[in-house]
């Protein structure tokens, strides 16, 4: 992997100009895979294309956010990243979410347009109907439905490099009232060019999509991660045992879960007597929970491979920490900062604790969020004068600076599937 001053100074103006790079050097390449459907880079280029002619036709503009409300598929993918190319700010919802929830976001972010992605989710289907869209099908991108044109917002001021915010990811965590987390394309692109870098993905991987991409672990380590180095998406709107083992039979070669996927996939194959064919895996990692250490143990004896472990929040792009191929570890250590990620374990008295004491975990790297949306007070509790991120978790670091998460998670919202 290249010294992060290098990654950084490389990273294009928006998360699109990856694509584009991929489908002058290898056109050909596949790029994304959903079902039958199979998009070269070239044609995820056309996708991409089709959805900015979309947005312009829809008057989404510079500065406007458009809501996207969904499940993983191959359209959403494709919006996201033409919400970026036309400087607009992806505000990605998981369909799964109630009513309540979806509408407050909407009002809150102040969406110039609401789309859903209806061919694989009949909750934005439900969700469309609710808010009266009309659908509208496209040869690439298929139906989406299309809510009215909100004439009641203001655009935000634009940034013509990769600081221009390209999502809003909400989370509510442990207070139930939604936060916009504003990240920029340099925040995702970092993580999805580092953390990537460390799982040493490349073309001809086929990395698994199953995790949301309305989460920022899908979005910037599965998905932008993928497309960085060139490799396939594997698109999978809902996670399913059954598929899981289809899916890894038929070649997937990384897939990065949560700790709840691997103890449902373990269940199923105790319950079933299903065995695992996984002739090109090669990486398997959970984040998103803390990691159980019998699913570790467990998914490690099924697979015959290292379960990898990591650490991050959503403030953060996500990853913090993450543990490295070339040293695996029997614990559950979420593994060491990421290249370019500071991090500091601060006592009661603010200052660092020494190693192996438990402290408040602090980070500070190139992740780390613009700001929640609308919110300068919140922000301002989070993110101190000298760019530092509080996590609001407890954590101990070995003399050898791995670090363990010992305290409760500050946003640990866990949706099933």
């Amino acid at each position: 992997m290249q010294p992060v001053a290098h990654i950084l100074a490389d990273l294009p103006p928006r998360l699109s100009d990856l694509v584009r790079q991929w489908s002058r050097r290898s056109p050909d390449a596949a790029a994304m895979i959903q079902g039958e459907t199979c998009w070269t880079y070239a044609q995820l280029g056309e996708a991409v294309d089709e959805a900015v002619a979309f947005l312009q036709s829809l008057d989404v503009g510079a500065g406007d956010r458009v809501m996207l409300v969904g499940e993983n598929c191959l359209a959403l993918a494709a919006l996201i990243l033409a919400a970026g190319e036309r400087h607009a700010w992806a505000a990605i919802i998981n369909a799964r979410l109630s009513p309540r929830e979806i509408d407050t976001i909407r009002d809150h972010c102040g969406a110039r347009r609401v789309i859903f992605t209806t061919d694989v989710s009949p909750d934005a289907v439900r969700h469309g109907e609710r808010h009266g869209a009309v659908t509208r099908t496209l040869p690439l991108l298929g139906n989406l439905a299309v809510g009215p044109l909100n004439h009641n917002c203001s655009p935000e001021p634009v940034i013509q490099g990769n600081g221009q915010v390209a999502v809003l990811i909400y989370t509510s965590g442990t207070t139930g009232t939604p936060k916009g987390v504003m990240l920029s394309h340099r925040n995702i692109m970092f993580i999805g060019a580092v953390s990537g870098g460390l799982r040493d993905v490349a073309p001809g991987d086929v990395v698994y999509g199953v995790l949301p991409m309305s989460h920022v672990f899908g979005l910037a380590s599965v998905l932008v991660g993928t497309l960085y180095g060139g490799a396939c998406l594997h698109v999978a709107p809902k996670f399913a045992p059954a598929q899981v083992l289809a899916d890894l039979k038929a070649g997937l070669t990384m897939w990065n879960g949560v700790p709840a996927m691997f103890a449902k996939l373990l269940e199923h194959v105790r319950m079933t007597g299903a065995t695992v064919d996984a002739p090109r895996l090669r990486f398997l990692s959970a984040g998103g929970s803390p990691l159980d250490p019998a699913i570790k143990a467990e998914s490690e004896a099924l697979f015959g491979l290292v379960l990898n472990n990591g650490y991050g929040l959503t403030e953060s792009a996500p990853t913090i920490c993450q543990t490295r191929l070339d040293a695996p570890r029997a614990d559950c250590s979420v593994g060491h900062a990421l290249p370019g990620v500071e991090v500091r374990i601060v006592g009661p008295d603010g200052k660092d604790v020494p190693a192996g004491e438990v402290g408040e975990l602090w980070s500070r790297g190139p992740g780390t969020m613009k700001g929640y949306y609308r919110a300068p007070v919140q922000t301002a509790e989070i993110i101190d004068s000298d760019f530092w991120l509080n996590t609001g978790d407890f954590a101990r670091q070995d003399a050898d600076g791995a670090l363990f998460i010992v305290g409760r998670a500050k946003e640990l919202i866990i949706r099933s599937g």
